[in-house]
């Protein structure tokens, strides 16, 4: 199988794990580069020793490209982009933030950079900035997607830019990534599919919710971590969606934030304190919602936590390996290939 983005990766099938926090781990990671596709770690969580850690990790369990992450947007998220730098990760995905340093110091070592975007405005943002591709994230996505469905998303983003790009959201299986092709898409990323493998770390409540909930079973929302951003429906996520707060908690609750990132609190609070009342109140939320994923996937607690999970979670059916996915999408692909052939000749 062959695609701008497995050219430009130098992996064998377009399939991306999505850098998933708390679940794109160094053992899952290489999980999907060894099975051909490509592994994003997620960093938004660790702080640069940990990351480096990480790294180092990855590349004692496969040989075969991979990459990591930085969300701008968190605290200390520079920090770790120094690290990937320092470290030559082959490929770096950056997200909510503007990436024009990140693609100076990677192209400098030779890598690629990918930019995670949900708007066409982000996107030719990234492209300027010196992106090699994108990941174009629509409605359908567990996390946090933009408000555009991937059918419209991916096929308005493709038409406008020159650099390939690769559709997230609603993708799990041969289907997903023949129509994704077809869509102007180069590849396709998935997240909650990769979510509930066998390698993946999360709970094991956590995978079964997603093989028994259908469709329709998640929500949609900014009022977990000040983001809009996708889950399943549970008592935890009507919980923090009924929360109110005040600009004051968010220094109370920076203290969260700071502790994990190994971030300096004093240091933070003051930023946020400048921030303004809006932009506090998102940190103040980012806090609570740090806490409430980190115990609904990796303690499996739909009451106190929450689980982000895609739409897509409707058509999973089972727990399987990452190469069993992987070879499985493959498969269905060119099957489905060859059953759409016969309908329009």
């Amino acid at each position: 199988m062959k695609t701008r983005i497995t050219e430009l990766f130098k992996i064998k099938y377009p399939i991306v794990l999505s850098g998933m926090s708390w679940i794109s781990t160094a053992e899952l990671v290489a999980a999907v580069s060894e099975a051909g596709g490509l592994g994003i770690l997620a960093t938004g969580i660790l702080t640069a020793d940990e990351t480096r850690e990480a790294v180092k990790k990855i590349r004692t369990l496969t040989k075969k490209p991979f990459a990591a992450n930085v969300t701008l947007y968190f605290p200390g998220a520079e920090r770790n982009a120094d690290v990937l730098v320092e470290e030559q990760v082959p490929i770096v995905n950056y997200a909510l933030g503007k990436g024009d340093k990140i693609c100076k110091a990677v192209h400098a070592y030779g890598g690629k950079v990918v930019a995670t975007v949900a708007t066409k405005k982000h996107a030719l943002a990234a492209q300027r900035d010196g992106a090699d591709a994108l990941i174009v994230t629509g409605y359908e996505a567990a996390g946090h997607g933009g408000p555009i469905t991937s059918m419209v998303l991916v096929p308005s983003i493709a038409e406008t830019l020159d650099i390939p790009i690769i559709a997230a959201g609603g993708f799990a299986d041969g289907r997903g990534l023949m129509a994704a092709l077809s869509l102007g898409a180069e590849g396709i990323s998935m997240g909650t599919r990769f979510m509930n493998t066998v390698e993946s770390p999360v709970n094991q409540k956590a995978k079964e919710y997603s093989i028994a909930r259908e469709i329709h079973d998640t929500v949609y929302t900014n009022k977990v971590d000040g983001l809009h951003a996708r889950m399943m429906k549970a008592k935890g996520v009507d919980r923090l969606m009924k929360k109110k707060l005040n600009p004051f908690s968010a220094l109370f609750r920076s203290r969260q934030i700071a502790k994990m990132l190994g971030f300096p609190w004093l240091k933070l609070a003051v930023g946020i304190t400048l921030m303004g009342p809006k932009r506090a109140m998102q940190m103040a939320r980012m806090a609570i919602g740090f806490d409430a994923f980190r115990i609904g996937t990796m303690e499996g607690d739909a009451k106190k936590g929450v689980l982000p999970m895609g739409q897509v979670t409707g058509i999973i059916h089972d727990t399987p390996t990452v190469k069993q996915v992987i070879e499985r999408i493959v498969k269905e692909t060119k099957d489905v290939e060859a059953r759409v052939s016969k309908k329009i000749k």
